[in-house]
């Protein structure tokens, strides 16, 4: 009986520990806006979606690091910008096929369960996942925005990720697959309302969007939906989207960013 009872003791003292520590990991993000689109990398010149910009992101504290999903011919989901990695197709490539590239700082291509494991390890700078449209099938684009969305459940990394996606139909799906994720749309052709209706967590809109339908971001905000444009790398720019009192802004110039914002 006193065993029994310190045992369940100790499985509660456990419980609350691992709830206090999660609950730390998401109240520690810093909100500042500063989304380093492909991570951090221009500056330093390093490889875009690359560990190395992912941390150089964390680096400079960041609100979140921007980047790219694409799944292999074998459904290996990795992390890379263009549907290409130096010639090879990655949508009609194998996972190893692909590790016979270098990125040029000797970095292998990512696959999003190391990128997630590497972003893990720090609890300021949340992680922005854009999962690809597919260029084979809409089917194929929902399968993605599913897959994604059970990696970041296996990793247990939903406090540290927010999604964004060009496919209507995958955002959708990851929607359905994890009604609590927050997910935004990016093609820029659906009203806030429409965004609300389909259960979309908010807009990520070109700024030249924005720019042409700037009662757009007022009416998301009525919505209680977030705001946030890319690519943004002119001052002109961020200064318009800071006093329309956007959410979030997506750009290559982080620390240009970050000196308009001090």
């Amino acid at each position: 009986m006193v065993f029994t009872a310190m045992r369940n003791m100790l499985f509660l003292i456990l419980s609350m520990v691992f709830i206090l520590s999660s609950c730390a990991a998401q109240s520690s993000f810093h909100v500042n806006k500063v989304i380093a689109h492909r991570g951090a990398w221009k500056a330093q010149g390093l490889p875009q979606n690359s560990l190395a910009s992912l941390r150089e992101a964390i680096r400079l504290g960041c609100e979140g690091s921007e980047f790219d999903v694409w799944m292999t011919a074998d459904d290996i989901l990795v992390v890379n910008h263009d549907h290409d990695l130096q010639g090879l197709d990655i949508e009609i490539s194998t996972y190893e096929e692909l590790l016979a590239k270098t990125l040029p700082n000797g970095e292998k291509i990512p696959t999003l369960k190391e990128y997630l494991a590497e972003g893990m390890k720090q609890q300021g700078t949340k992680l922005i996942l854009e999962f690809k449209p597919s260029r084979i099938s809409v089917e194929r684009s929902e399968k993605v925005g599913e897959m994604a969305v059970k990696t970041v459940q296996e990793l247990g990394a939903e406090k540290w990720v927010d999604y964004i996606t060009f496919s209507y139909e995958g955002g959708k799906k990851a929607i359905a697959t994890d009604p609590n994720a927050n997910v935004a749309y990016l093609s820029g052709d659906k009203s806030p309302a429409e965004l609300k209706t389909a259960g979309f967590f908010g807009f990520d809109y070109n700024i030249r969007v924005l720019r042409q339908k700037p009662e757009w971001i007022t009416e998301a905000q009525n919505l209680g939906l977030t705001v946030n444009a890319w690519t943004v790398n002119k001052v002109e720019d961020m200064k318009w989207l800071m006093e329309m009192k956007a959410d979030f802004i997506t750009t290559d110039e982080p620390e240009l960013l970050f000196t308009l914002l001090d």
